[in-house]
């Protein structure tokens, strides 16, 4: 039985180098740290959204009542799951799985929409299905899907999640639909947790009808998103936080060819790799991995992802001089005997 909820951080062992979680490296940025200590001593006060959902709207050019603040984006499949009572939900595989997870948990029946390796490109799922969810770019693919495939699954009587939480490490954003008000049940979710460092706040956002984000938001609870998280939200948000992501995602474009340059014989890379992780098909991958732990490196396995075989491996990209010592500590293990 594959294991939902396993995710890199069970990985990640304080003391070894982290390439298992998918997350930007290090700390906050100055700036942003700076934000979410001032936000600490606003914290005697209930937390007001109003600013942060007004923000949100701006940035995408949507109006307010389209707008869903959320504890992390992993919080909307949670909504989802317990606000609606969809009749043939399809999570497109291999992907994160905590949309599946928190489907099966609420008692919905989940079908699996494996899509086919070795480039994982999107294809239609059943037309019966009345909730679909992908990811875009793809964890732990990787692959970038083009916007027009993830609008045509859009239809009437459908509400089609897709899951954005890595678009911003993509320069210009080509494959993401959080502009698009024009099609019927989109429900596009974001996070600040890749690109911005900010895992441990939980914060993202979910754009969509105003009719399904009233929906959802009556199934959170008050006060739900607290207000170092709404100032990250206002932060992250600005002109000035947009462009500083933009030129993350073009060094992150650079310092991602670097690893894949690096990569010893019998490493295949799979698909097209577009994010800050890549897949790997490797030899014996579970031996592998063990070993890289015992040099100080952890990596995601990748079977438990539905879909994927126990020979993969997701790496997160880090700066090439870390990718130089993963990549010398990776032929070492596959050239011995």
């Amino acid at each position: 039985m594959t294991d939902l909820h396993h995710h890199g951080d069970a990985e990640a062992t304080p003391g070894l180098v982290d390439l298992a979680v998918n997350v930007r490296a290090g700390a906050p940025p100055a700036w942003l740290r700076a934000v979410l200590h001032a936000a600490v001593e606003d914290s005697a006060a209930y937390p007001s959204q109003d600013a942060a959902r007004a923000a949100v709207a701006a940035a995408h050019g949507r109006p307010e009542d389209e707008v869903l603040l959320t504890a992390g984006a992993a919080e909307t499949f949670t909504l989802l799951a317990r606000a609606l009572a969809p009749r043939h939900a399809v999570v497109v595989h291999p992907s994160f799985t905590e949309p599946e997870a928190a489907l099966r948990a609420a008692g919905h029946a989940v079908h699996r929409h494996l899509l086919a390796p070795p480039s994982y490109a999107l294809t239609a799922p059943d037309d019966a299905a009345d909730l679909v969810v992908l990811g875009n770019p793809t964890n732990p693919t990787s692959v970038l899907h083009p916007a027009d495939a993830g609008a045509a699954l859009c239809r009437p009587g459908r509400v089609t999640v897709v899951d954005e939480a890595f678009a911003d490490t993509v320069p210009g954003e080509p494959g993401s639909l959080a502009g698009r008000r024009d099609l019927p049940g989109l429900l596009v979710v974001r996070s600040l947790t890749k690109t911005w460092g900010l895992a441990g706040l939980r914060v993202g956002y979910a754009l969509g009808p105003p009719d399904l984000v009233a929906t959802l938001a009556a199934a959170q609870p008050h006060w739900p998103v607290s207000t170092p998280a709404l100032a990250a939200l206002v932060a992250c948000t600005s002109e000035r936080a947009r462009a500083e992501a933009e030129a993350v995602a073009v060094e992150l474009t650079a310092h991602r060819a670097a690893l894949l340059a690096l990569l010893p014989p019998g490493v295949t890379v799979v698909g097209e790799p577009r994010s800050s992780y890549v897949l790997l098909g490797v030899p014996e991958a579970d031996r592998v991995r063990r070993e890289l732990r015992g040099r100080g490196w952890a990596v995601r396995r990748g079977d438990t992802f539905p879909g994927l075989a126990p020979d993969h491996l997701r790496v997160a990209v880090r700066d090439p001089d870390t990718s130089a010592a993963f990549a010398a500590a990776l032929t070492a293990i596959l050239e011995s005997p």
